[in-house]
């Protein structure tokens, strides 16, 4: 008799345990629920953006200053004096020859033996020859066109 008892206890035990399951999954899928459910999760989702909006602003304005103070914008930087130039009272412009990068195609080239010195043995870069363009030569024919 003691064992019916108990079954029967384990039994009503699960039913009632199964019922309060069934009960919060209805109640979960209700069209109340889903909207609330989906108006906490967008709220959410709006304050972590507005986070991560705030923290890329920190961020930024961080960089900011270090580039300021790298680049001596912040009013800690030393500018040497112009010097005077018999060049540049003269109305002539001044250049500043930029050797190639090590490692670019450029620097492989042999120095150019069209490259003058100047009065004052600075070497100045020859002018830029323009060299008249060529037409490529058609491949194949028009992708749009039947030969039947």
């Amino acid at each position: 008799m003691v064992r019916r008892i108990f079954w029967m206890a384990v039994g009503a035990g699960a039913t009632v345990w199964a019922m309060n399951k069934a009960n919060e999954a209805v109640h979960r899928l209700t069209p109340d629920s889903l909207s609330g459910t989906a108006a906490r999760g967008a709220l959410h989702l709006g304050d972590a953006a507005k986070r991560f909006a705030q923290d890329v602003k920190a961020g930024m304005a961080e960089r900011e200053e270090q580039l300021r103070e790298d680049l001596g914008l912040d009013g800690t930087a030393v500018v040497e004096p112009r010097r005077r130039n018999s060049r540049v009272l003269r109305g002539e412009p001044q250049y500043r020859a930029i050797s190639a990068a090590p490692g670019s195609p450029a620097a492989a080239l042999p120095p150019s033996s069209s490259a003058r010195a100047s009065s004052d043995g600075a070497r100045t870069t020859p002018a830029i020859e323009k060299t008249p363009r060529r037409a490529l030569p058609q491949q194949g024919g028009t992708p749009n066109r039947k030969d039947h």
